[in-house]
């Protein structure tokens, strides 16, 4: 019998990618409400930011919840509930008008973003896919992602011209109800290893727990979601207010970015479109050189590239030259992330053990949110937090280089 998972392209594939293209997409467009928000309700910085913060940590703390559901119940049912959640979450924020409320509902948001996000998603394309081709299967997946990114902020700048941010929130809960029309093809056959069927989830767990390289791999995450979470977050409200003009009648303005929040909305595309090519990158040389190598590459480039963004004035060319700098290496961790997980301790329970690895992110990302509007309402300047993501950048790119890439179980497992 032809083995349905040679094939690069499957429909497991096809419906993951257009399912995180749409849930991604509207999780990267959350910074570009942070002023329409605080603005009319007159809330600090902080308040604003906290919620963004504590979406993110709902994010993380109900991925290996979701992932663990996953492998229980069944994967589209996970994703469904997810959707539902999200959708939920969304609806529900539009009538929070204080900031405890918004902050609690976008712990709702966060959890809907888990169950429909990268966690479960690569997990079941992470199945479907043969050895040869898991490593840019996952980075197509993550792809996708960035995809989203590069649709989602300028489309909610777009629909803030025509309706108040309640209404953008009712379109993107519109948009999750109808990608769920994708799920049926995420079917994938359960074919795990061998050994990954003579031990139960709670066995791999513990073993993986106790490995040194499972925890290094933990900790390296964190800087990568403390410098996604406080950009995405934070970046279109720090260029609108820090950026020096755009010309007039020159390129940007041909495009019809003639003010300083319009560049903001579309740096967070041009990471998004930068980061399509980085990821797709990412994923084929996972496939020839050592994960953990690539990893701390990715995290010393981040870091100098900071470092020379907020050493530089901050010009139109400044902001775009970097959000192309950093978008070929923001999710380009992912797949390698993810990959390195399933190479070490196999499939069968990828999605719980990718997601407390991507706790680890998201507590980063809580942290980076939060940090990046407390910091900014107490000294009126973004430029503590910056040099802090600069600081775990390249505490990321040293803890990955002990990590020891040996499968943890058989090789059939993994």
């Amino acid at each position: 019998m032809t083995d349905r998972r040679a094939s690069l392209f499957t429909p497991v594939l096809l419906g993951g990618t257009l399912i995180i293209v749409v849930t991604f997409g509207i999780r990267a467009s959350f910074g570009v409400f942070q002023i329409p928000i605080a603005t009319e309700f007159g809330w600090p910085r902080a308040d604003f930011s906290l919620a963004i913060a504590i979406q993110n940590l709902a994010w993380g703390i109900g991925s290996p919840i979701f992932g663990a559901m996953a492998e229980r119940v069944g994967d589209r049912k996970a994703i469904l509930l997810g959707a539902l959640v999200y959708i939920l979450g969304l609806l529900f924020s539009t009538m929070a008008s204080s900031p405890l409320a918004h902050q609690g509902l976008e712990f709702l948001v966060g959890m809907g973003i888990a169950g429909t996000g990268l966690g479960v998603i690569l997990a079941v394309v992470g199945r479907a896919s043969s050895d040869e081709h898991r490593s840019m299967s996952l980075a197509i997946v993550t792809a996708a992602g960035s995809a989203g990114q590069m649709f989602g902020p300028p489309s909610a700048q777009l629909l803030l011209g025509l309706m108040d941010w309640r209404g953008v929130f009712l379109v993107f809960a519109l948009a999750v109800a109808v990608v769920m029309l994708a799920l049926p093809l995420m079917k994938v056959p359960e074919r795990p290893g061998k050994a990954e069927l003579a031990e139960s989830m709670g066995t791999i767990l513990a073993r993986s727990f106790r490995d040194p390289s499972y925890t290094l791999i933990f900790l390296g995450f964190f800087s990568c979601g403390f410098q996604l979470a406080f950009i995405t977050a934070h970046f279109p409200a720090f260029v609108t207010e820090m950026c020096g003009p755009i010309a007039a009648g020159g390129l940007l303005d041909g495009i019809g970015i003639s003010s300083t929040s319009a560049l903001g909305a579309f740096s967070i595309a041009v990471i998004g479109a930068c980061n399509v090519v980085g990821t797709l990158v990412a994923g084929w040389l996972g496939r020839y050189y050592p994960r953990k190598y690539l990893l701390a590459i990715i995290y010393v480039l981040r870091t100098l590239i900071a470092i020379a963004f907020i050493l530089l004035p901050m010009t139109p060319f400044t902001v775009l030259a970097f959000s192309a700098g950093m978008g070929l290496l923001w999710l380009a961790t992912v797949p390698l992330t993810s990959g390195l997980v399933a190479h070490l301790y196999g499939l069968r329970y990828m999605a719980t053990l990718y997601g407390v690895i991507f706790l680890s992110h998201q507590i980063g990302g809580f942290l980076g949110v939060w940090l990046g509007g407390t910091l900014y309402d107490r000294y009126g300047s973004y430029d503590v937090v910056w040099w802090v993501g600069i600081g775990v950048g390249a505490f990321s790119a040293i803890v990955h280089l002990p990590v020891r890439e040996r499968p943890l179980l058989a090789p059939a497992a993994a």
